[in-house]
């Protein structure tokens, strides 16, 4: 599955993801300490959702437009986040990963940036100009590795490839095993995509073999049934997440999936852990 995130900003998948981080990141700041924030797979930053690329696939209106239509006040940090880079009531530009975390950033965390495909990191210096950013164009996984443990006493690893390659998910489990080995107290975030539940459980049993302790799986599956040979939805793995949390996750995902149904559907949005 190919998934850049200019064809796919501001869907269902990225206002589940943005929301989420945003909670976490602000669990974890409920302690003092310093955190390094590192975004492996960054992508240009920032959308425009009227362009090209976004424009061709529409999925803006089955998420963050919806988000936006949605009156549940837990989705209110969401939304202050989308419009911070946005002049008008309604959002035309949909800020990555990168404008999010930059926007948690306290004077004592850092954030580390990484893109690899030339033409988008050059974006990304571009759309993290006003920011105290540092980015990198290297290779996400060897990245990943160098950067933990990280200096500051805690840290937070966001993971979110296009899964261009056959063997990314092979990547993921191999470069988590050993990150894990190198900083067991790290929080770990992967995002993924789903589209149908029998792989998706195989690749769920070769990370449950890793033996990691404290992993939680969020999963999003927009419909009641598999769509064939579509996207069916996205979820999130969350290695070591603070327990602040995961008490406040319960009714954020309710709302999330009421927002985010699509019509006819109920859909899913969960959260388990992996050993359960």
């Amino acid at each position: 599955m190919n998934y850049r995130h200019s064809f796919h900003a501001g869907n269902s998948a990225d206002v589940v993801k943005h929301s989420l981080l945003i909670a976490l990141v602000r669990a974890l700041q409920q302690k003092e300490s310093a955190l390094t924030l590192i975004d492996t797979h960054s992508g240009c930053g920032i959308y425009d959702l009227e362009g090209e690329e976004a424009g061709r696939t529409g999925e803006a209106a089955q998420g963050v437009v919806r988000a936006f239509a949605d009156a549940n006040p837990l989705l209110d940090d969401y939304r202050a986040a989308v419009r911070a880079v946005n002049e008008g009531a309604e959002p035309r530009l949909y800020p990555g990963s990168p404008r999010f975390l930059a926007q948690l950033l306290r004077p004592q965390d850092g954030l580390i940036l990484n893109e690899k495909h030339p033409e988008d990191a050059y974006a990304l210096r571009g759309a993290m100009r006003d920011t105290p950013a540092a980015v990198h164009e290297r290779d996400a996984y060897e990245l990943w590795l160098a950067m933990v443990p990280t200096r500051t006493p805690r840290g937070v690893v966001v993971v979110d490839p296009p899964y261009e390659q056959t063997d990314e998910r092979a990547k993921i489990t191999a470069t988590l095993a050993a990150a894990h080995r190198k900083w067991a107290h790290g929080v770990t975030v992967v995002w993924y995509p789903l589209k149908e539940r029998s792989n998706h459980a195989q690749w769920k049993h070769k990370l449950r073999r890793l033996g990691i302790p404290k992993f939680l799986c969020v999963e999003h599956w927009l419909y009641d049934t598999d769509q064939p040979g579509i996207y069916n939805g996205a979820g999130l793995f969350i290695i070591n997440p603070p327990y602040a949390f995961t008490q406040a996750l319960p009714p954020m995902l309710e709302a999330l999936r009421a927002a985010l149904a699509p019509e006819g559907h109920r859909g899913t949005l969960t959260a388990q852990w992996l050993d359960g």
